[in-house]
């Protein structure tokens, strides 16, 4: 089991600790409910250090991004974040990540926690331009500092302008004293904010310097359990539940990042799958009666056949009912439709609903 560079700050603050993605990581401080108000109504600080982060150099190096990435990275300009996936050679997904461009010759690429290894070797299974590739996960710390106060509360430490930072872009800077820092106004909550990527020796200086500032905001840590919350109200995908080695890209919803402008990997067969027309897609939907789904139950038909699964579930702290996404039969996708989820051998009436279910 790995440690973050704060595991002993997030025990000293009495944070429940749990084994994800083979790290040590707080799930919940305070309990779910309220950190998850706290950054739909303030801010508050998740440490994401688990996630995994490359660096990316050479002359070539966005003919290797274009060639394993399904979004086009040519769109990219210094400053610029793109999201996208990696493709495998199946038909499903090694992972989805995001792409920073630095400059010209060098982009730096955020992945999955889980698939670290995996994604690295996908890519230099493809790096066939002489592109240096380095893993800076284990050295890298990450915080998103994420809520509607978060600019406020964080301007004091840093020259950076964040309330008028783009939405998908970054600038690298003085923050908290220290220099070089990335901050990106991206984020997994929908709630708006801030990742703030530093070297794991200025961890704790900064995690402490965001607390101070933040003080007056009414700032809290924030564990796992409301940023899976928080990103199901958003209707965001997350890899190993929503979307997977197995599951098709265009069935998960990922159709707007998957450009057909340039080739990739499985990207013939990705486009006579579009034209041939997907048989299943991935939904939203809310629960009508009570109960609440849970990753993997049976979606089925008011006769009781199955017609999905469900992918992601819970109940939304924002909306006091059940929400999840599911992958179900085309004839049931539409807005409205009404479905049920299979409960201790019990249908449970829900409907399609267009995520994200908090607008």
């Amino acid at each position: 089991m790995k440690n973050t560079a704060l595991t002993d700050t997030h025990i000293a603050l009495g944070a429940k600790m749990v084994p994800f993605a083979g790290f040590n990581m707080p799930v919940q401080y305070s309990g779910i409910n309220d950190e998850h108000e706290t950054v739909r109504t303030g801010v508050g600080v998740f440490d994401v250090s688990h996630m995994g982060e490359f660096i990316l150099k050479g002359e070539k190096v966005l003919d290797l991004i274009q060639a394993v990435s399904s979004n086009d990275a040519s769109k990219l300009y210094d400053g610029k974040v793109q999201y996208g996936y990696l493709p495998n050679e199946t038909g499903g997904i090694v992972d989805d990540f995001l792409t920073y461009r630095i400059d010209q010759n060098t982009y730096f690429l955020v992945v999955n926690a889980s698939n670290i290894e995996k994604d690295w070797n996908w890519i230099t299974k493809y790096n066939s331009f002489g592109v240096d590739m380095k893993n800076i996960s284990d050295e890298t710390s990450l915080f998103a500092v994420q809520g509607p106060k978060a600019a406020d509360a964080l301007q004091s430490l840093t020259d950076i302008e964040l309330a008028s930072m783009e939405y998908y872009s970054f600038a690298k800077g003085k923050f908290a004293g220290v220099e070089n820092v990335l901050v990106s106004a991206t984020g997994y909550t929908g709630a708006g904010g801030f990742e703030i990527y530093v070297a794991n020796e200025d961890a704790q200086k900064v995690w402490d310097a965001i607390f101070e500032a933040g003080a007056p905001y009414g700032i809290k840590p924030i564990g796992l359990g409301a940023r899976d919350t928080l990103r199901l109200e958003m209707g965001f995908c997350l890899y190993g539940n929503d979307i997977d080695d197995t599951t098709s890209p265009l069935e998960g919803g990922l159709g707007w990042v998957t450009k057909f402008t340039k080739e990739f990997v499985n990207s013939a067969n990705l486009k006579a799958e579009k034209e041939a027309g997907i048989k299943k897609k991935l939904v939203g939907f809310e629960m009508i009666d009570r109960g609440i789904a849970r990753h993997d139950y049976e979606i089925v038909d008011a006769e009781g056949n199955k017609i999905g699964r469900v992918t992601s579930g819970t109940q939304s702290p924002t909306l006091k009912k059940s929400i999840g996404l599911g992958y179900v039969d085309n004839a049931f996708a539409k807005e409205g439709t009404k479905i049920f989820v299979s409960i201790r051998n019990q249908s449970i009436k829900a409907k399609v609903v267009k995520p994200p279910f908090v607008k």
